[in-house]
């Protein structure tokens, strides 16, 4: 109180808090762009997840993304059965390419600045991964979206999202899930009696089986020491809320 005037004086606003983490990778199963749609590309759920994204990269947080295929994929499943693996599995990288040259028009529709990177060679289409080159657009504020998984068959787009986050550096591996919050002992959408985990270590996670990602990236992760925070894609402020520090979903210690 000011001792001439008798009156309070205004007090300063309160500075925005710190983000948690400054680079974070995000994993996106194929699925999550399908919407309530059968498979393809939901152009309001695109959109929903753009916002998002920005919201995070607005505070300043660098923010590398890997997705998966699924979504394209599904409509040419029957048409894959009895396919050589190896076949299926580049038809599944082409499928993430489709995906990833979706999320970054629409990011920079919306004014982010996206780079899509590729594992497999499609020079006319997108540009090649090149880690250097990644982690300068990440530096620079830019969104990197890496599609084609690792370029390898008989790797899936969670391996890709345990390598790429290693790769860049990443603090975090956000894995997004559709409609579940977590992890849980089982599957919720079939076992009623299914409970929430709200932390567990990756090596429980391995041993119970318990399908947060598959064997091969858990246990990549593990070994390098880069935390997993799985949660609900469905919530618009999920993400927002882990990178402010909050505890959301399932958080996979290493």
């Amino acid at each position: 109180m000011s001792a001439e005037s008798g009156t309070v004086p205004a007090s300063e606003p309160n500075p925005p808090a710190s983000p948690a983490y400054t680079r974070i990778l995000l994993k996106l199963s194929g699925e999550a762009l399908m919407g309530n749609d059968s498979f393809g590309i939901n152009r309001e759920t695109v959109d929903r997840i753009v916002g998002e994204v920005k919201e995070v990269s607005d505070l300043g947080v660098q923010v590398g993304i890997v997705i998966g295929g699924g979504n394209i994929f599904r409509g040419v499943s029957q048409g894959a059965a009895g396919m050589d693996r190896a076949t299926a599995d580049y038809m599944g990288m082409l499928a993430t390419v489709i995906n990833a040259l979706a999320l970054g028009d629409a990011m920079n529709r919306a004014g982010l600045v996206a780079r899509v990177q590729s594992a497999l060679s499609i020079e006319p289409v997108v540009e090649p991964y090149i880690r250097g080159k990644a982690i300068r657009y990440l530096e620079e504020g830019k969104i990197v979206i890496f599609a084609a998984g690792t370029g390898n068959p008989f790797f899936t787009s969670d391996t890709a999202a345990a390598l790429r986050a290693l790769e860049m550096h990443a603090e975090i591996l956000l894995m997004a899930k559709n409609g579940v919050e977590g992890i849980y002992t089982a599957d919720p959408r079939k076992d009623p009696n299914a409970e929430f985990i709200p932390e567990i270590t990756a090596r429980e996670a391995l041993q119970r089986d318990l399908r947060v990602m598959d064997s091969n990236a858990l246990a990549l992760c593990m070994d390098n020491k880069l935390n997993i925070h799985v949660f609900n894609m469905a919530d618009d402020s999920n993400i927002n809320r882990i990178i402010s520090g909050d505890r959301v979903g399932t958080l996979v210690t290493t």
